[in-house]
């Protein structure tokens, strides 16, 4: 796991940016799943900018977002296929026949959307770069607390905790489709943001804490492959901060001699 801890919320949006046209740029139609919810706003912000004035190009984009809600139709301003598309999709040259969420109908059985969707992402050759949020009861996707760490794509009934955190709470749907721990597992890549202090013994828990389903974010300490990017109040509680700021000072210097070759 490898863990930056950056200035502020700017700074882990442009990390989050650089490491998703990285992929891009050597990978044209990579595969991509992503999050929603108010961190990577300030990333995908920055995805349309270089698409519109850099010339970055999502044209053979495959994405998969983690989770949809159960009851919202694709046009009501809370499903998180609207989401997307106000804050992303809309915005850069994705083919929306490529975006793909598990979406529940309302003709379709909520039952058959789990297997549906991973079949779907497996025909497409799996997520390359995996973005994840966390929840500050260390939820990954609708991953709740005590969700199977070998979970696929199914229902989930959301905590109150997590309906609590909605803008209007009153109208958020109590059940969702997420793609499973097991899934969020699959990808090649995973990037986790995380800002404020409100996630801060989350993301203590999830990197240092025991692998748990009590917190299913800690699980990614079991990937191979995953870049942790913090803010200064969200890495507030860790215990080896001065070993992460330490590590990040050998990084700048093996790149800088690495230059010098």
């Amino acid at each position: 796991m490898d863990v930056n801890i950056l200035k502020d919320g700017d700074a882990v949006a442009t990390a989050g940016a650089d490491l998703l046209q990285r992929v891009l740029r050597q990978k044209p139609n990579a595969v991509f799943g992503l999050a929603t919810g108010r961190t990577p706003l300030a990333m995908y912000r920055r995805l349309v900018a270089s698409c519109r004035d850099e010339g970055l190009s999502f044209r053979k984009v495959t994405t998969f977002n983690l989770d949809e809600y159960i009851g919202l139709s694709a046009e009501d301003p809370q499903s998180y296929r609207a989401y997307m598309k106000r804050e992303l999709f809309d915005q850069i040259d994705i083919d929306p026949g490529n975006t793909f969420l598990p979406e529940c109908g309302a003709k379709t059985d909520p039952l058959d959307v789990g297997p549906a969707y991973e079949a779907l992402i497996r025909s497409r050759g799996g997520i390359d770069l995996q973005v994840l949020g966390i929840g500050r009861n260390g939820h990954i996707g609708f991953n709740e607390p005590t969700s199977s760490l070998n979970s696929r794509t199914r229902i989930k009934t959301l905590t109150r905790e997590t309906i609590a955190a909605n803008k209007d709470p009153s109208a958020q749907p109590q059940l969702a489709v997420t793609m499973g721990i097991a899934t969020i597992m699959d990808a090649r890549q995973i990037v986790l943001l995380a800002t404020g202090e409100e996630k801060a013994e989350a993301v203590k828990r999830a990197i240092e804490g025991p692998v748990s389903a009590m917190c299913p974010a800690s699980i990614l300490q079991m990937h191979e492959t995953v870049s942790v990017l913090l803010d200064e109040a969200a890495a507030s509680k860790l215990a080896l901060r001065d070993y992460y700021d330490w590590i990040a000072t050998q990084k700048k210097r093996i790149a800088a001699e690495a230059e010098g070759d």
